[in-house]
């Protein structure tokens, strides 16, 4: 599994980036992102940290991206933010979508789908207009393996039938737990009614590898 959507310790996370690299290639995992929770406040501070690692990827045995997941951040102000994580050079642009478990503000979803963004993470429930504009500007929309973030999954995954935008899945990561491989994937994936569960991890690996500098 290729996870784009994991916490380290630069945000709310467990793990520091190394120990989130062994724990990846030990579940038999080949790579992941490290997409820490970001706004104007420390976009610039945590890229600039995850940056180092940069220097030693060789050492590791999973292939890692860098990125930001842009939070809370008001619709207005979204395309600014994602602009300033692309400049100081992330990887990879997440931004965190509207699921029922928070209270993110409404727009949030047509502002990120609108802009240079990788991955909409958890969309909760997510309008059809909301899935042509992903289709529309390639945006892949997250299938999550995380409590409550998961409940839309359904809902998510039977508009991505009819409107053909492209899925992966993530687990929004916090804590050693919440790290699964093809396997777990796999069950998450069923349950939200995908049956070509390959596929989607298919999507993980090539936007995966697209990003990989």
């Amino acid at each position: 599994m290729f996870d784009l959507h994991v916490h380290s310790v630069f945000s709310d996370g467990e793990l520091i980036p190394s120990e989130i690299a062994r724990r990846m290639f030990a579940a038999g995992n080949r790579g992941f992102a490290i997409t820490d929770h970001a706004d104007f406040s420390n976009i610039s501070d945590i890229l600039s940290k995850l940056a180092k690692m940069r220097e030693y990827i060789d050492f590791y045995d999973s292939q890692f991206l860098i990125g930001v997941e842009i939070t809370h951040v008001p619709p207005e102000l979204i395309g600014r933010a994602v602009e300033a994580a692309w400049k100081e050079g992330a990887d990879i642009v997440v931004v965190h979508g509207e699921t029922i478990a928070e209270p993110v503000k409404e727009g949030t979803n047509l502002a990120a789908l609108s802009e240079e963004v990788s991955v909409l993470a958890h969309p909760g429930i997510m309008s059809e207009r909301e899935a042509e504009l992903a289709r529309e500007n390639g945006i892949h929309i997250e299938i999550s393996t995380r409590k409550g973030h998961c409940l839309c999954n359904g809902r998510v995954a039977r508009l991505a039938e009819k409107f053909r935008f492209q899925l992966v899945i993530n687990t929004d990561s916090h804590s050693p737990s919440d790290i699964i491989n093809d396997s777990g994937a796999a069950k998450v994936l069923r349950g939200a009614g995908i049956e070509d569960w390959k596929r989607v991890l298919e999507n993980n690996e090539r936007l995966f590898r697209k990003l990989r500098k």
